[in-house]
């Protein structure tokens, strides 16, 4: 069977990046700077537990120092909180990411704002989340939204006058994307709409949409008349849906209906292999270029 000629592919876009990031860390290497990453973890979460792992591995790969702080779930956040400025205040560790979620009782707002904006490789710090709203590219984006940005740019998806509907609002994915979206500047210009759970007649939306993005959490919720034909559909939902043949007894899918889409879409990630490998590679991006400006001149 042949493979789709409208798919994006995700993992071999990471690839690209993550070339270019091994590069830059082994020019940082030869200026005797060692990138360093921080991981925090509260808890003992199966995910958590695997996307730590896997971005432990990556980073190694490509070259940069890691240390990962692993606490238990009863750490109080006043803890949580010293073990940040700790890491702050270490010259080694140029990002810091604190892995979702969190504990219930821990506000992860406070956790986020408390990492220094110069170590904030995941973009949840409120400056960088400023700068990004501003246009400052000085500042870090969230990688999953990078990730995406990144996809359409080098999969040569039109964005400039472009509409674009995003499904889902939340600070991780939804905000941050329309903010990367609109700015006057190139690759972006887009026109953005936003819906969400409160939205009216959400299908004539995003019937309208140049460039569909999902990110709802809902499985299968984007169905094939809900798409313009011709159109770029990004799907960047991870939802666990009951399968008796899988091992586990589940399996992991997207919030767009893929076996049914794909046919009318003009390009299409699929999931998994799409926007997944993107927000590992933006972190690993950030965090040498956070290594890069924090030794720079």
């Amino acid at each position: 069977m042949t493979t789709p000629t409208n798919l994006i592919d995700g993992r071999a876009i990471a690839e690209e990046i993550h070339r270019e990031t091994a590069a830059g860390v082994a020019e940082l290497q030869q200026r005797g700077v060692q990138p360093g990453l921080a991981f925090v973890r509260v808890g003992e979460d199966p995910a958590s537990q695997v996307y730590v792992g896997m971005k432990e591995r990556m980073s190694a790969r490509l070259g940069l120092w890691t240390e990962t702080r692993v606490l238990p779930e009863q750490t109080s956040e006043a803890e949580l909180l010293e073990l940040v400025g700790r890491l702050n205040a270490d010259p080694r560790v140029h990002g810091i990411l604190v892995q979702a979620p969190l504990p219930r009782h821990i506000n992860a707002a406070k956790i986020y704002a408390a990492v220094a904006p110069a170590k904030d490789v995941d973009g949840f710090n409120p400056v960088n989340v400023g700068k990004l709203m501003l246009g400052d590219t000085d500042g870090f984006v969230p990688c999953t939204p990078a990730g995406v940005h990144e996809l359409l740019i080098r999969s040569g998806v039109p964005i400039e006058s472009a509409e674009v509907v995003i499904l889902g609002r939340g600070n991780i994915v939804g905000k941050p994307m329309a903010a990367l979206l609109i700015q006057k500047a190139r690759h972006a210009n887009a026109t953005v709409t936003v819906c969400h759970s409160a939205t009216r007649d959400l299908a004539a939306h995003c019937r309208r949409a140049d460039i569909l993005i999902a990110a709802m959490g809902v499985a299968g919720f984007v169905k094939a008349d809900m798409v313009k034909p011709g159109a770029t559909v990004i799907d960047v939902g991870v939802n666990r849906v009951a399968d008796p043949a899988a091992k586990s007894g589940y399996r992991l899918v997207g919030d767009v209906d893929f076996a049914r889409v794909q046919p009318l879409a003009g390009r299409i990630t699929p999931n998994p292999g799409g926007v997944g490998p993107m927000t590992i590679a933006m972190l690993m991006h950030n965090t040498a270029r956070a290594a890069a400006h924090a030794t720079a001149g």
